[in-house]
């Protein structure tokens, strides 16, 4: 069973995703444009599950799928689009989870808002306290409850993901 463990911001998270960022930018070689890391850990003094997310970009959605099997070889299970249309997703490390890789097709409209939302946290101190203090208070009542963790900080997810997207389209 995966417990929902909410933990300080850790430096490490920063070279974790850097060294599997490397390693995907070898997968997906010349079809790969950039890479973010996204996410609550990759914000300085967010409270964050350690789950490491990478947003790689890449030119063509189409040449992802044939690449299922090297990202098998470092540990990835492919889920497709996940329920995201063109979005293909992959997760590492089954209950243990460690990373997420969220990749889409260049222009995607998902990318800003990832990004967005990223880089307001990382700006914004009063929303980024409140959104790691409601994820902590979560993961404490609903410690073997993703569905529950999840649902209880989407209404504070979405409230500052529209202040975010305004923010950064000024």
């Amino acid at each position: 069973m995966r417990k929902v463990e909410v933990q300080e911001f850790k430096e490490i998270w920063r070279e974790l995703f850097l060294l599997e960022a490397r390693k995907i930018e070898r997968v997906f070689g010349e079809n790969m444009i950039e890479i973010h890391h996204i996410g609550s850990t990759a914000v300085e003094g967010l409270k964050a599950k350690p789950v490491i997310d990478l947003l790689p970009v890449v030119n063509d959605l189409n040449l992802v799928d044939q690449k299922n099997d090297e990202m098998k070889a470092l540990g990835y299970e492919a889920l497709g689009e996940n329920g995201l249309p063109g979005r293909r997703f992959f997760r590492k490390g089954g209950d243990q989870r460690s990373h997420h890789v969220h990749l889409y097709g260049k222009g995607h409209p998902d990318i800003d808002r990832h990004v967005a939302f990223r880089d307001y946290l990382m700006l914004h101190n009063e929303d980024r306290v409140r959104y790691g203090e409601k994820k902590a208070e979560l993961a404490e009542r609903f410690p073997y409850e993703m569905e529950a963790y999840i649902e209880g900080k989407d209404s504070l997810v979405k409230e500052i993901e529209a202040k975010a997207i305004e923010w950064y389209k000024e």
